[in-house]
């Protein structure tokens, strides 16, 4: 089989992600160029190199079976790699230099734009890419390789143990609300306080808002029922600003940056929940460029005592 697979075209990965972009056969081949009849053939091709069939033909257009998301994950992964190298070569020819492409969730951002802050210092002509999302998210575009390294939580990961990941730094909660909040000039406040305001969370699932969750049911109350949910710190921040009531869950790194501005205040809520401790996860089967590398030690390096 390993030896057939070299049969496979760049052509044939490149419709097999385009399927999967699509979910038509027509409009796939029209996205990269080619035509229908020649595009049938390429997938009867490659089903016929890998041995399985990669799709399924149904009511929303092609579903890949099992073998076709390995084939779409890895086709998408090879077109990620050559991608980052044809940018690279361009760069180097240039005078740019490479280009890191760093994912982090929102609590870990102020760590992340540190360290990074210190290797534009040591290489000036370095291109940088962040994405901020989910750890689910961020580590969907790791397994396509359209990201270095994820500073994240792999254990969300249905598969986690396919993941190399080094924690850093333990993350502590707080909560934020307007600096006008009623109750922003008091020592100390109990859960059951904020109990009515309408709360900004993480959809439901993700860890911060699991952290609230088990808040509440430690105090023996009930969830808020009043929510507003976002994935996004300029939503948040919006949200606490238009309204002297609303309180948010926050990363105690990112609250600190923010309170740092006079943007939001910390309510003196002292919380008994700790999330997952932050962590630099990488691909073990892509090898990481040296900034990559570089930033990865910075960072694990650098954040392990605080």
């Amino acid at each position: 089989m390993a030896h057939s697979l070299t049969r496979l075209s760049l052509k044939q990965l490149t419709l097999i992600a385009a399927i999967d972009d699509t979910k038509s056969l027509k409009r796939a081949a029209e996205t990269i160029g080619m035509s229908q009849p020649r595009a049938t053939k390429a997938l009867q091709e490659a089903e016929g190199i890998l041995g399985a069939k990669l799709f399924d033909r149904s009511n929303r257009g092609l579903t890949p079976t099992p073998e076709g998301d390995c084939a779409i994950r890895n086709s998408k992964t090879v077109l990620a790699q050559l991608s980052t190298m044809a940018h690279e070569l361009q760069g180097l020819s240039s005078g740019a230099g490479t280009k890191l492409r760093i994912g982090t969730i929102m609590g870990a951002v102020p760590y992340v734009t540190k360290i990074l802050r210190q290797q534009i210092q040591r290489y000036p002509n370095m291109s940088i890419e962040v994405h901020e999302d989910t750890s689910a998210e961020l580590l969907r575009m790791l397994d396509q390789g359209g990201l270095d390294l994820v500073v994240g939580r792999h254990h969300i990961s249905p598969t986690p143990t396919k993941y190399n990941a080094v924690s850093f730094h333990d993350e502590i909660l707080k909560v934020v609300a307007n600096p006008r909040h009623r109750l922003a000039d008091r020592s100390q406040i109990e859960l059951a306080e904020l109990q009515g305001a309408r709360w900004v969370v993480y959809t439901e699932g993700m860890p911060m808002r699991l952290s609230l969750e088990q808040e509440f049911k430690l105090a023996g109350l009930p969830f808020p029922a009043n929510l507003s949910e976002t994935r996004s710190a300029l939503t948040t921040l919006s949200l606490i600003q238009n309204d002297q009531d609303t309180v948010a869950l926050l990363s105690g790194d990112v609250a600190d940056l923010f309170a740092g501005f006079g943007i939001v205040t910390t309510l003196p809520l002292i919380l008994r929940s700790k999330s997952d401790p932050y962590e630099v996860i990488t691909n073990p089967t892509v090898h990481l460029s040296k900034h990559a590398q570089l930033f990865a030690a910075e960072l694990t390096a650098g954040a392990s005592g605080s």
